[in-house]
């Protein structure tokens, strides 16, 4: 049965120095066309909020972005988990903290549908600060190895002879992993039974159990496959995963479906000028760190960046697309249904 949105979410703070080690080498960058009114910031810790579970793939991402990013400014870097609600509670939050640049954090792409949906009362067009794009995801769906399908093949066969009895782990209601696996199911002609979690590291472990069929997730499932433990059915690029690349991607398999979400980095509307120029280029020298592509490598997780200008056209674009899908997948009626 789908869970609907969790009430309490979880709030962590862990501080990242602003010496971190791993980021020593990146720590004397110069930052060019910083503005005199950006001097003195920061001066205090500043707080990044990241809208998902401690552990999940975007979670570590983020994590090493601001590591790298605390060298840069020498200051630490508070990050503070906010998840629930498909990453809305966090970016609700986000959007209503002081613009002082003393609070910043992750944007997930998924605002673009959620704002249209009523689930964040705000337009993300205008109403937010885009610092940078930094990367996508791969997405993918995987079994355990005991599991009865052993294709996609096998799994959209068994959806269409039991409707609603197969079952699939996503990270939350209306997210990229659970649009992404209804899109799926609209170009299979079946329909699966989505149960739904406040993330995605919560949703691997009910699948390793057992207590769900197949997993629909950003790569956390990867140690997994690459250990035995798990299979990989399909992935969802437009291309195949580099780690891998003997596993089709759902469009090789005649389906017409790709799902990269890449991440971003804001803050909420009306930053001053300066600090919001000193933060794109702190986030800009952060993404193109060796820190950070080690780090993106490991997660499965190609580096998509853009600034924050172009990232904020990158939204309004997704706006647009968004607009359909939620016609074509009839979102706001799954999201009553709960």
């Amino acid at each position: 049965m789908t869970q609907g949105f969790p009430i309490n979410p979880m709030r962590r703070r862990v501080l990242i120095s602003g010496v971190a080690a791993a980021a020593a080498g990146t720590a004397g960058l110069i930052l060019p066309g910083v503005g005199r009114a950006a001097a003195e910031y920061p001066e205090r810790p500043i707080t990044f909020i990241c809208p998902w579970p401690v552990g999940g793939t975007a979670d570590q991402s983020m994590r090493a972005l601001c590591q790298v990013a605390s060298a840069i400014l020498k200051q630490s870097i508070v990050v503070e988990n906010r998840a629930g609600a498909s990453g809305m509670i966090g970016t609700k939050a986000l959007a209503r903290a002081t613009p002082d640049g003393y609070t910043i954090g992750q944007i997930p792409i998924s605002v673009t549908r959620f704002s249209q949906l009523g689930m964040l009362q705000l337009d993300p067009r205008t109403e937010l600060t885009y610092l940078a794009r930094t990367s996508g995801q791969t997405f993918g769906i995987a079994v355990p190895t005991n599991s009865r399908f052993k294709t996609l093949k096998d799994a959209v066969a068994a959806a269409k002879a039991n409707p609603g009895k197969v079952t699939y782990a996503h990270a939350g209601i209306g997210g990229a992993t659970h649009v992404g696996m209804e899109q799926f199911a609209l170009a299979a002609g079946v329909q699966f039974n989505a149960i739904a979690y406040k993330g995605g590291a919560s949703a691997l472990q009910d699948v390793l159990a057992g207590q769900v069929d197949m997993l629909a997730d950003s790569s956390s499932w990867a140690p997994h496959v690459e250990a035995g433990k798990m299979r990989l059915l399909a992935t969802w690029g437009e291309q195949r995963a580099s780690r891998f690349k003997d596993t089709p991607t759902l469009k090789e398999l005649g389906y017409n479906v790709v799902v990269e979400a890449p991440n971003g980095i804001g803050a909420p509307k009306g930053m001053p000028p300066a600090v919001e120029k000193k933060l794109r280029e702190v986030f800009r020298a952060a993404v193109a760190s060796n820190e950070f592509k080690q780090v993106a490598a490991r997660l499965d997780a190609p580096v998509m960046y853009l600034d924050g200008p172009e990232y904020k056209k990158y939204v309004a674009t997704v706006y647009d697309q968004e607009t359909q899908l939620i016609q074509r997948l009839k979102l706001r009626e799954l999201l009553q249904q709960g």
